[in-house]
């Protein structure tokens, strides 16, 4: 088997649990890439696997390195939620002969491609993204005005301090904290979710990934700011037009036995356990 070590050298620990790892996944496998700091090329690269040691923001780092040649993605928590990174670091070396021998599942996830257009200019400025697409309000801080366009058709109007378009994998990241729904992480869908929308009547969307969402704003403060998955910002205006489609790759995740997505509910966000009541 073939791997990329990928990772945020950033983060503390993840240099060091990368040398303590190295020589293991060396005896045991051909390790094709290593690279901690997004600064390698993986165009040209050819592999069966990447780990990848640090948190979420790792492993989006990593998706969006891998560009539109994703291969499936075990993570290693190194970080602190660790919602996509099953794994801990004492785990890697008991579970990994277990992938090599190919006992995992790989899941696919529904990415999409952000397009920032301006009016009359060149093309325009597309994103490859895994968790989502937020439009923010910025000092001084005023309302956020804007349309929503689904497959052509004027869907709905948003006045407050913002909207989110996630995946389901971003389900249960700044949509969630902003009142969205939790979805399956294998739905081919997107949710909207309005960020303190100006009227009671607004609600969350959930709407199908094989459509096309378009935004245009009709008033935005100086510093209306476009954020890609936490990591790529552009300041926006009444001039853009911005276009989020399903990217024509799936971001790929490998599940080992034992740890699933409903146990990481439980666990990380203590979805669906009762409350721990004090005892009389």
């Amino acid at each position: 088997m073939r791997v990329m070590v990928l990772g945020n050298a950033q983060r503390p620990g993840v240099r060091e649990e990368a040398d303590r790892l190295l020589p293991f996944l060396r005896s045991c496998c051909d390790v094709a890439v290593f690279d901690l700091l997004q600064a390698a090329d993986l165009e040209g690269v050819t592999a069966d696997l990447a780990l990848v040691l640090g948190g979420d923001g790792a492993i989006l780092l990593a998706a969006r390195q891998m560009a539109y040649r994703q291969v499936p993605v075990l993570g290693v928590n190194l970080g602190k939620l660790g919602f996509l990174a099953d794994l801990s670091a004492a785990e890697v070396r008991d579970v990994f002969p277990r992938v090599l021998r190919g006992d995992f599942q790989t899941t696919r996830h529904v990415m999409f491609e952000c397009a920032v257009a301006t009016e009359g200019e060149g093309p325009p400025v597309t994103y490859l993204g895994l968790n989502e697409v937020s439009i923010q309000t910025g000092p001084p801080f005023h309302m956020v005005e804007m349309d929503l366009v689904i497959d052509g058709e004027t869907a709905a109007r948003y006045v407050g301090d913002g909207l989110i378009l996630s995946t389901p994998i971003g389900s249960t990241a700044h949509s969630l904290s902003a009142g969205g729904p939790l979805l399956g992480q294998e739905l081919e869908a997107f949710v909207i979710t309005p960020i303190c929308p100006h009227a009671l009547t607004v609600r969350p969307l959930v709407d199908s990934a094989n459509k096309v969402y378009s935004v245009g704003l009709r008033r935005a403060g100086p510093l209306t700011t476009l954020i890609v998955d936490g990591q790529d910002s552009l300041t926006v205006g009444v001039q853009h037009r911005i276009t989020i489609r399903r990217a024509p790759v799936n971001f790929q995740l490998v599940k080992v036995a034992g740890h699933s997505y409903y146990r990481t509910l439980r666990e990380k966000l203590s979805w669906g356990l009762t409350p721990n009541y004090r005892k009389e």
